[in-house]
């Protein structure tokens, strides 16, 4: 008797350290190094037209399970000054306090809080900090691919998108109609640490 009882001890230690390995979602570093990795956006120009640019300076990390989404996470740091727009004097302006004011407020983040969806997709609910401002956004994630790169390293990719307000960010400077949303798209590849 009290052998069997030591052996279903024995049984359920090395269970719960071989599923316990399982149930740990690996960490990933976004690959910015190979330029592996796009922060872009979109916002209407005077309802006229569309202005695309991108942030060229982030960086941060996320973790993934296939097998356990739901323990899913990301955390992201924008450089807000490496806005690009393909325009200096237009990049000039958006840097100063009229948008972004990058002198006051030289970074962006995103942290997560909860991922909702399979491994193919979902939505992921977070705070993100822009323009001193801290406010919960859901981005639409969609899963690329993940496995073995050629350097002997693993990989996995995602893409997000959301639509902001600018103004829930404090930023009020009038573009004319449409301009107060802004699209954000993320295409992210992480090397598994």
């Amino acid at each position: 008797m009290k052998l069997q009882r030591i052996m279903n001890i024995a049984l359920l230690t090395a269970s719960l350290m071989v599923f316990g390995k399982n149930a740990v979602a690996a960490e990933y570093e976004i690959d910015i190094e190979g330029m592996h990795a796009a922060i872009q956006f979109r916002i209407y120009h005077l309802g006229y037209s569309v202005l695309t640019g991108r942030f060229n300076d982030f960086g941060g990390f996320f973790t993934w399970d296939r097998n356990n989404p739901a323990v899913s996470s990301v955390d992201v740091t924008i450089n807000t000054a490496s806005i690009d727009s393909n325009h200096a004097e237009r990049d000039k302006h958006l840097r100063e306090p009229d948008f972004l004011n990058v002198e006051k407020y030289p970074q962006a983040t995103f942290k997560s809080t909860k991922y909702n969806g399979d491994a193919g997709g979902g939505t992921l609910e977070g705070i993100l900090t822009l323009h001193g401002v801290s406010k919960p956004i859901v981005l639409d994630i969609k899963f690329i691919g993940e496995g073995a790169d050629p350097w002997g390293g693993y990989r996995a990719g995602f893409e997000g998108n959301v639509t902001i307000r600018r103004s829930d960010f404090g930023m009020m400077y009038n573009l004319g109609p449409k301009s107060d949303e802004m699209e954000l798209d993320l295409y992210i590849e992480g090397i598994r640490k």
